[in-house]
């Protein structure tokens, strides 16, 4: 990926380098290109500036080109000759860059300005591309004709023009250079998170999610960072959870599973009162674990389940609630708090945590006492309780009977202890929480749960 992400940057650079270089040299050429047209022109004027200026004396156009010469100097980086009937005559009196006398561009010239016109033109001279203009020197009356010829070496007024493409050449591969290693150093540097998440995760194993990435920085790699760290704390949870579930279950099935080997390595195959007494007691144990089963199946599906949301009224609820709880026997049951207002919750999983909280309080509490069914509007949410007049629960265990296996009364027979770990387990997953007020005269079980959007 490092690899990858330098060359696209260089990549980049190297299209925005070239496309801005060749744009730059050939503006830079054209203009060049324009100059030099200018110059010729420049000298076709001068030249006639000198034929118009001396008409009076000019007898031939032999004359007339060797004035010019005298008083119109070469352009720099170009040649000059004067053309008499044909023939290369005259050539100026300085140095010039290059001969047009022997050149096969005499002859070219003298055919294009036959007719007495003026031509600029391109040509190649001993492999050497110039720019040259040829103009008719005409004079009435006189016995010859003449050619005034003009040459600029293009290759030549290139050459400043060449040397800064060639410098910005070497400062666009120095670029390329010094942004190789910047990119090279920063995608590492920006990558590191993503290092370090490689080699945690190769030293991570299923027995152990201890490890974590350090957070550095405030943004998407360490934003990244962060939610893997939170996957892996919900990992680490998830299977320290199923360890101690599976503890727990092989604690909970070890005490029946005992008592049924026991009973019938002892079981008198020829006393039928035995067989009974010894069946009753196997089917009861069995039953037991079938309930523990369900119960372990139940709080599997509610951790599993995503609520399914919707905007319900609370005081309906509650009075709902009341009315199915009342058809659990042995106690009167009363709706004595109703709140009113509505609340965003899964009603079934609401109504099945509510339920297992009375199943539960009309196990515990002496029969015939009443249980009371309510609900209460606090700050931020809701409380959805149930209050019976039991035996209560014992100091310091107010936390704990949330957790599984674990009953409100030790050695007590009733349930399998998942009741009120499945409570616990449908509040949190509405984002609320699960709570127990013992008073001194009974418990109050109470469902917290957020108002959300409702309110």
């Amino acid at each position: 990926m490092r690899a990858r992400i330098l060359a696209a940057i260089l990549l980049v650079v190297l299209v925005g380098l070239g496309v801005t270089g060749s744009v730059s040299y050939l503006v830079q050429r054209d203009q060049v290109q324009r100059d030099i047209d200018a110059e010729l022109l420049r000298q076709v004027d001068a030249a006639r500036g000198v034929v118009e200026a001396e008409a009076g004396e000019v007898l031939t156009a032999h004359d007339a080109l060797a004035r010019i010469l005298a008083l119109v100097p070469a352009p720099q980086n170009g040649s000059v000759v004067g053309i008499v009937d044909g023939h290369p005559a005259l050539v100026p009196g300085t140095a010039v860059a290059f001969s047009l006398e022997d050149s096969g561009l005499v002859e070219r010239v003298v055919s294009e300005v036959s007719d007495g016109s003026a031509r600029i033109g391109t040509a190649l001279l001993d492999g050497v591309e110039i720019r040259y203009v040829g103009v008719a020197v005409l004079i009435d009356g006189a016995p010859d004709t003449g050619v005034y010829l003009v040459a600029v070496d293009v290759a030549r007024e290139l050459e400043p023009t060449n040397r800064a493409f060639t410098i910005f050449a070497v400062v666009g591969v120095a670029t390329l250079v010094a942004v190789a290693l910047a990119g090279w150093l920063v995608a590492g540097r920006l990558l590191r998170p993503l290092r370090r998440l490689r080699r945690t995760a190769e030293r991570i194993t299923a027995s152990d999610l201890r490890e974590r990435i350090p957070v550095e920085g405030n943004d998407d790699m360490s934003r990244l960072t962060e939610t893997v760290n939170d996957m892996l704390d919900r990992l680490d949870a998830a299977l320290r959870n199923q360890r101690e579930l599976l503890d727990d279950v092989r604690h909970e099935l070890r005490t029946p599973l005992t008592i049924i080997r026991g009973h019938l390595e002892l079981v008198d195959p020829a006393d039928p009162g035995d067989v009974r007494r010894t069946a009753e007691l196997a089917i009861e144990e069995l039953d037991r674990m079938a309930g523990l089963v369900d119960g372990l199946a139940t709080l599997a599906e509610v951790r599993a389940t995503v609520p399914e949301l919707r905007e319900i009224d609370v005081g309906r609820l509650t009075r709902d609630v009341a009315d199915l709880a009342s058809a659990i026997p042995g106690h009167p049951w009363l709706a004595t708090e109703i709140a009113e207002g509505t609340v965003t919750v899964d009603r079934a999983l609401i109504t099945q945590a509510w339920l297992q909280l009375a199943d539960n309080a009309a196990k515990y509490a002496p029969p015939g006492t009443p249980i009371e069914v309510g609900s209460r509007d606090v700050e931020g949410g809701f409380d959805l309780w149930v209050r019976d007049y039991g035996p209560g629960i014992a100091a310091g265990q107010e936390t704990r009977i949330f957790e599984r296996f674990v009953r409100s009364t030790e050695g007590s027979a009733h349930g399998s202890g998942l009741g009120l770990a499945i409570v616990d387990g449908i509040a949190r997953a509405h984002g609320g929480s699960a709570r127990v007020e013992s008073p001194g005269d009974g418990s109050r079980f109470v469902i917290n749960v957020p108002k959300g959007d409702a309110e």
